[in-house]
């Protein structure tokens, strides 16, 4: 008999895990709430640009689909700091060659949805919104939102990859026993920009970098789109000063910009134009166990969303098909075992990346322009050099390998503990990159 998967949401992860099973001999029926975005116009500023890294890459290689992508990406080596009066700070992201890269989430959106039908053979339903689901069952009930005809459909299993607000796990999930749900909103919410290509379609920053005016509780950020121009995201508290609600009118606006970001203000000639086009968002996070019932289960951002300080949601959420690809072969789509391990083994990774996003919040806001902060990570890039075995970057944990959040987390906590000890040096300054600081994380590494 024939395999059959049935999966709730056309977003990146639904369209990635499509051509894993499909590889794996399933009929593959999507189903997604909105309309075919490929068929309207997507602007590249239309949400906060994705950061690809190692994760991601290792997911699309597994079904060999990385060059499509590869096509769309722009490669960013390290982060741009702007300070108050113009001045930059280059930061590397790694080693020499080491990057992640810019993709826009709408662009990549629909080059995922082209993957899924052409490599994956899936037949994706637009307009389709799920309102029920028997999850012992492996039922999905749902409504034409064009038609409001209601309709049912079933698999041997089902996947849940409908976003942070899932319909399956709203509807179906949350209502059984003993299932555990947390959300949460943090305190700032976004607003984005986009920065115009010049007249001659050349980019006005350099393209291979993330660039941040991080100013303490606020910042602003630009990554590189494919036609010359930047996605521009501005985060700040919603509420008291420096906020949201302090910016009701263009004036306030543009006197925002002028005395905070002025190198940014000089060369954004559509400011207040494209503060209107884009709308306030708020930014949440999302924790929830267990991630499997029946024949069910969730990925992506259904089952962990996060903020997006650590450009590693979409990473993560595709790293949920690694992972799951590799235990539907380990117990031969034994489903109860896959996903009984599934849950439990990732878990604790979507919590870490979690507590990761919102550290690298503070580390960006807060952190890049302290000189205190780039030091340390100059000590630490050098003795990574010289002992590579011994100690590696949180950064690079995360970005740059496939090590389980939940082990990069640790170990980052660990060393950042030992930093702090190395940096309380009052001359450390002048001697950083001397034998007797090496020699000192050494012991400090010994005696952990």
């Amino acid at each position: 008999m024939e395999k059959s998967a049935i999966i709730v949401g056309a977003g990146l992860v639904g369209s990635l895990w499509a051509v894993y099973l499909s590889k794996a001999g399933y009929k593959v029926t999507i189903y997604e709430r909105r309309p075919d975005i490929r068929k309207a116009e997507i602007s590249a500023g239309k949400s906060i640009n994705l950061a690809l890294s190692v994760r991601g890459w290792t997911a699309l290689k597994g079904v060999g689909v990385e060059n499509e992508v590869d096509e769309i990406a722009i490669p960013m080596h390290g982060r741009i700091m702007h300070d108050t009066t113009g001045e930059t700070t280059y930061q590397p992201y790694g080693k020499e060659g080491q990057a992640i890269y810019s993709v826009s989430r709408g662009g990549l959106n629909a080059r995922m949805m082209n993957i899924a039908e052409e490599k994956g053979n899936a037949k994706i339903h637009y307009n389709k919104q799920c309102i029920d689901a028997d999850l012992e069952a492996g039922i999905v009930y749902l409504k034409d939102s064009e038609t409001g005809e209601e309709f049912k459909d079933q698999a041997d299993v089902v996947f849940a990859c409908d976003g942070a607000f899932s319909a399956v796990r709203y509807n179906a999930m949350q209502k059984t026993d003993r299932f555990d749900y947390k959300q949460d909103y943090i305190d700032d919410g976004y607003r984005e920009l986009l920065l115009p290509a010049n007249d001659d379609g050349s980019y006005r920053l350099d393209k291979n970098a993330l660039h941040i005016w991080p100013r303490g509780r606020f910042m602003l950020i630009a990554l590189p789109n494919e036609d010359g121009s930047f996605t521009c995201t501005l985060f700040m508290p919603f509420e008291g000063e420096n906020s949201f609600e302090t910016l009701k009118a263009d004036a306030d606006v543009d006197r925002f910009f002028k005395e905070t970001f002025p190198d940014f203000y000089e060369i954004c000639p559509n400011l207040i134009e494209s503060w209107h086009d884009h709308p306030l968002s708020s930014l949440a996070i999302v924790r929830c166990y267990p991630w499997t019932n029946g024949k069910f289960a969730l990925m992506g951002d259904a089952a962990h969303a996060t903020v997006p300080f650590y450009g590693q949601g979409m990473n993560g959420g595709f790293e949920d098909c690694t992972v799951m690809a590799s235990l539907m072969e380990k117990h031969n789509e034994d489903w109860p075992a896959v996903f009984a391990e599934y849950q439990k083994q990732r878990k604790p990774d979507g919590d870490a990346l979690q507590d990761l996003s919102v550290h690298n919040y503070y580390v960006m806001r807060d952190y890049v322009a302290d000189p205190q902060f780039l030091l340390q990570k100059k000590i630490e890039a050098r003795f990574n050099e010289m002992y590579p075995n011994k100690w590696l970057p949180l950064y690079s944990q995360v970005s740059f390998s496939n090590i389980r959040y939940s082990d990069a987390w640790n170990a980052g906590m660990h060393q950042d503990a030992i930093m702090k000890k190395v940096m309380d040096r009052p001359d450390i300054a002048s001697v950083w990159d001397s034998k007797e600081v090496e020699e000192h994380i050494l012991e400090l590494l010994e005696k952990a």
